[in-house]
C-alpha cells in the first residue's frame, strides 16, 4: 500500500539546502520513493494559518519504505541540518480511506 511524506518545511537559514537537496533526491529515489509536489506555490484554503515556506508530498511503496529512508545513515546529516535550519512537520500518510 502507498503511503505519502507531506511536510511543511520554513528555513530558518538556507545554508543547509545546496547540499540538502542532491543527497535528499538520491536517497528517496534509492527507496522507492517519488516526489509529487515540492513547491513553494501553495495556498491555505481553510483552517487556522499554518505558514509554511514550502510544502512537498513524497510517494513511497510501502511504510517501510519511507521509515528506511528517515533511517538512512546517508540521509542523517542532511536531515539533522534540514532540522536545525528549518522549522519542519512531517506526517506520514497511507494511502487508504478509513471513511468510505
Amino acid at each position: 500500500m502507498a503511503y505519502y511524506s507531506v511536510l511543511d518545511v520554513t528555513p530558518t537559514n538556507d545554508e543547509w539546502i545546496p547540499d540538502y537537496l542532491p543527497t535528499a533526491n538520491e536517497r528517496v529515489a534509492a527507496h522507492g520513493g517519488k516526489y509529487i509536489a515540492r513547491t513553494t506555490s501553495h495556498e491555505q484554503v481553510e483552517g487556522e494559518m499554518q505558514e509554511a515556506g514550502l510544502r512537498i508530498i513524497i510517494e513511497w511503496p510501502s511504510k517501510e519504505a519511507a521509515q528506511a529512508f528517515m533511517a538512512d545513515e546517508a540521509y542523517a546529516p542532511h536531515l539533522a541540518a534540514r532540522t536545525a535550519g528549518s522549522v519542519s512537520h512531517h506526517y506520514l500518510i497511507e494511502g487508504k480511506d478509513d471513511l468510505a
